[in-house]
């Protein structure tokens, strides 16, 4: 299991969300707020019960779920898609999901203390950066 992806992170950088936002279907003034928030994330793991959970000053998502099942997720925007999280490597937690306009969400550790997200839908990719706070 990779507990390195256990605490609390804060997002240092972000390019390019609200065309990824926009790309999978987000409505424009959904979009233009979400890619001015700077959540923190908060990742647990109990035996084998995940928990992703994101705060930013007007909303609060999670997602809890285990490994390889997939499950109905309703995202921070709204949209609700079929979602499977799986692990590639310790360090490297790939989040698939199913809807109209499919999307994939990638952490990767680059160290221990920094978090990569890429959000990739269409042909848009966002990248998200997060440091351990």
């Amino acid at each position: 299991m990779a507990t390195e992806f256990i605490g609390k992170w804060k997002m240092e950088s972000t390019e390019n969300f609200e065309a990824y936002m926009k790309a999978v279907g987000v409505g424009m003034l959904t979009a233009k707020l979400g890619a001015t928030a700077k959540p923190n994330v908060i990742i647990s793991v109990d035996n084998d019960q995940w928990k992703i959970r994101s705060e930013t000053s007007f909303k609060t998502s999670e997602a809890v779920f285990k490994l390889n099942e997939e499950f109905q997720e309703t995202t921070a925007d709204g949209r609700k898609v079929m979602t499977t999280f799986t692990l590639d490597g310790p360090k490297k937690l790939i989040q698939n999901q199913k809807a109209d306009v499919p999307s994939t969400i990638t952490r990767e550790l680059i160290d221990p203390n920094t978090m990569v997200v890429l959000c990739m839908a269409k042909d848009v990719t966002s990248k998200r950066v997060y440091k351990r706070a």
